[in-house]
This record gives structure tokens, sequence and C-alpha cells, in this order.
């Protein structure tokens, strides 16, 4: 069953427009879920328009479910299904809003600057959706019986793996003045000493501040009485 759908712009990231049914009963659970679910698939079109995946289509397993998504022109079209839901089925369906999408002016598109605020596609996605429900239907089944025994060519990826690599990206670009913290405890060998040295620095820069007047007055002095002899 498809789950979730998300249409979003590839430059910048952006979610466009979205359709989200999950379960019948709103418990907290549920809506917990896909709120989990949205973020992840908010995640992956942040990952596309970064450029971490490159592919123009992949499906993506998580939990019990699988993430598939088609970039056309831009705009990337991510739906959430059940892991048993057919994959064909799946592009199938974000291929059919894909069409409907071009329909839009590109210049419109464009201009959208807050997410989700093309309402107008909400419905269409919604009604698309209701075509692909139920696998069974006449329609369904000729879709899935075209092309039957050639597989789909399309890349499965695990979304831990996804998430692991942009950790490590981001340690990577974490700029050099955050780690001098760490740079400064290898300076001074142990926190303990570092400790310490936070401690004593003042005062001894006190100490000599203090040796330093009291040497000038005592030269001043020496000068004011040779100067008077």
């Amino acid at each position: 069953m498809v789950k979730l759908t998300i249409v979003g712009r590839v430059k910048d990231g952006l979610p466009l427009a979205q359709e989200a049914r999950y379960m019948n009963n709103e418990t907290t659970t549920s809506h917990n879920l896909s709120s989990n679910y949205k973020q992840q698939a908010e995640f992956l079109l942040n990952e596309i328009s970064k450029g971490a995946l490159p592919l123009p289509s992949m499906t993506i397993r998580v939990d019990h479910h699988s993430f598939n998504y088609l970039v056309v022109n831009g705009i990337c079209f991510i739906t959430l299904c059940d892991s048993s839901y057919p994959r064909k089925l799946a592009f199938n369906y974000l291929q059919d809003l894909q069409k409907e999408f071009d329909k839009f002016d590109n210049g419109l598109i464009h201009k959208i600057t807050k997410p989700y605020s093309f309402v107008k596609f909400d419905s269409i996605i919604s009604s698309i959706r209701k075509q692909y429900i139920d696998t069974r239907t006449q329609a369904n089944l000729s879709k899935l019986n075209a092309n039957r025994h050639r597989e789909l060519d399309i890349v499965t990826g695990n979304m831990s793996d996804i998430v692991e690599r942009r950790r490590n990206s981001e340690i990577l670009e974490t700029p050099a003045a955050n780690n001098t913290p760490q740079i400064s405890s290898l300076l001074w060998g142990s926190p303990r000493l570092e400790a310490i040295a936070l401690i004593w620095t003042p005062i001894a820069i006190i100490t000599v501040i203090a040796w330093i007047l009291l040497w000038a007055s005592l030269v001043f002095t020496d000068d004011y009485l040779l100067s008077t002899l």
C-alpha cells in the first residue's frame, strides 16, 4: 500500500506538496510513525538536493517499508510503501504523478518559497494514489504483467547506510575551530594539566604585570634622585 507521498524541488530541497495516509485510527502511535517517516522522506529529499543520492531513481529500505523516488526535470517524487507492495506499481505511481505535475507552469513551481504550499497538487496526489491502493484491479494487474520478464533497473539501498554516510560527512565538514578543545588537550597532555593551566595562567600574568610596575617605579625613583644631586 502507498502510505506517504512527497513532491519536492531538487535545487534547494524544498518540499512542495504531500499526501499522507497511514492508518485508519488516528492514535498517538500512528501519528508518531507518520511524522517519523515524513521526516525521513524530507531527509532523503535533502540528500538528493545535496547530490549525495545522484541516481535519478532508487529504492531505499527502512524497517518493513520502502521509499521509492524518481527525479525528473529537477523535481523529486518520493513515496513510502509496504515492503510487500510491488515495486513496479510504486514506480508507475510516481510516473503518473510526474506526468500530472508537468502540466503545471514551470515558472510558477520555481516561485514557491514556503514548504508544502503547492496545495493544488495535494488533491491530485490523493486522486492518483487511490488508483494504486488495490493491486488486484484490472488496471494494476495489467501494469504488473506488462514486461514482467524484464527486471526494473532500480538500485536498492538502506536508510541506515545513507544516515551513516551523512554523519561521517558532517564530521569531516566540521570547522577547524570546533576542534580547538581537542587541540588544547593534546598540547597540555591531559585535561587535568589543562585545568591547572587555566587556574594559574591569570595569576602568573597578574604577578608579571605587578613586577613590571614595581620595577618601573624604582627606575623612575632612581632617575629622580640622580637628577636632584
